[in-house]
Order: structure tokens, then C-alpha cells, then sequence
């Protein structure tokens, strides 16, 4: 399966709502030297970059949710969105 940034990034946004909801900028760029996607979220000073393995970008755009990625967006919503740090609905 043919992974692009654009792709990958959409469905990821379609598998996690809360980064529309709560107005996270979010990029994806594929890094070769690790065979990873970085993808890097930002809400006003905090930012988060956390990566997602190729093999699980492929899967991912299959619709399964890799629990990596939704431990890593699930801590940055709470820690920055519903802990009152600036974040809103």
C-alpha cells in the first residue's frame, strides 16, 4: 500500500477527532534514516512529536488504530487540552 503524508495524516485525523476538536496543528514527514513517520502536534506553546513505525502506517490507513500513537495523542489531550492548559472546545 502507497503511503503519503496526506493519506496517513487524513486518516489519522479521522481516527482521533480530538485533534479537529480541540484545534491541534498537526504535520506528518516521513523520516528515511528510521523507516518512521513523525508526526508533530502543536496547541498554542506545546508541542508534541512522536512517531509511527511504517508497518503500522500501512495498517493504520486499514483502519486500525495503533496503540502507540493513541497512548502518545491520548496523554498530550489530557495533559494540554482537558487539564484547562489552554485547549478548547
Amino acid at each position: 500500500m502507497n503511503v503519503t503524508p496526506e493519506t496517513l495524516l487524513a486518516k489519522i485525523r479521522e481516527m482521533y477527532p480530538e485533534i479537529g476538536r480541540y484545534g491541534l496543528d498537526a504535520s506528518l514527514a516521513f523520516d528515511a534514516a528510521t523507516d518512521t513517520w513523525l508526526l508533530k502536534l502543536v496547541k498554542d506553546a506545546h508541542e508534541l512529536v512522536t512517531h509511527v513505525e511504517a508497518a503500522d502506517a500501512a495498517t493504520c490507513l486499514q483502519g486500525v488504530e495503533c496503540v502507540h500513537l493513541s497512548h502518545q495523542i491520548g496523554r498530550f489531550v489530557r495533559t494540554y487540552c482537558e487539564g484547562g492548559a489552554g485547549c478548547g472546545t
